[in-house]
């Protein structure tokens, strides 16, 4: 039997998470003023911010400009926001070079012609400056009991 009445949906509210979600907005509201977490992060928070950035693709090209940057930096070519330079330590600096002329030679054979052409590139234009900047050390700490520089 059928009736003309229009049948009313029923809804279940789950008064917990009403309850759990206004927290949730109040723990953002003082984060938000403070700046500080109240509690651990959860697993979604854990895995990064809720506006991911878009990453570009991984790659040897972006691996390899990652490593050259730092081995710039290392060796003094970098500056902070503020202007301040970079400190130099030619330690640090020799072993991001190493580490592409590694990459070079464990991916003989295996790297497009771009991908040769950007590792020969970048290890000969760190190699060079890195004798530059060892060099123009070397003059500024020469002395009586110079020391040795990596």
């Amino acid at each position: 039997m059928m009736t003309d009445e229009p049948k009313s949906k029923k809804i279940i509210i789950d008064e917990d998470w009403k309850s759990q979600v206004e927290a949730e907005r109040e723990a953002a509201k003082r984060q938000q003023e403070t700046g500080a977490t109240d509690k651990a992060p959860d697993a979604a928070s854990a895995a990064g911010p809720q506006h991911p950035m878009a990453w570009p693709e991984p790659s040897l090209a972006l691996l390899v400009t990652t490593l050259a940057t730092q081995a710039m930096a290392a060796m003094g070519l970098m500056s902070y926001a503020d202007g301040v330079q970079t400190e130099v330590d030619l330690g640090q600096a020799k072993h991001f070079v190493d580490t592409i002329g590694l990459l070079e030679e464990k991916t003989r054979g295996n790297c497009t012609a771009e991908e040769t052409a950007l590792l020969e590139s970048a290890l000969h234009e760190l190699r060079m400056t890195y004798l530059a900047v060892r060099e123009k050390m070397e003059k500024t700490m020469s002395g009586p009991g110079g020391t040795v520089l990596p």
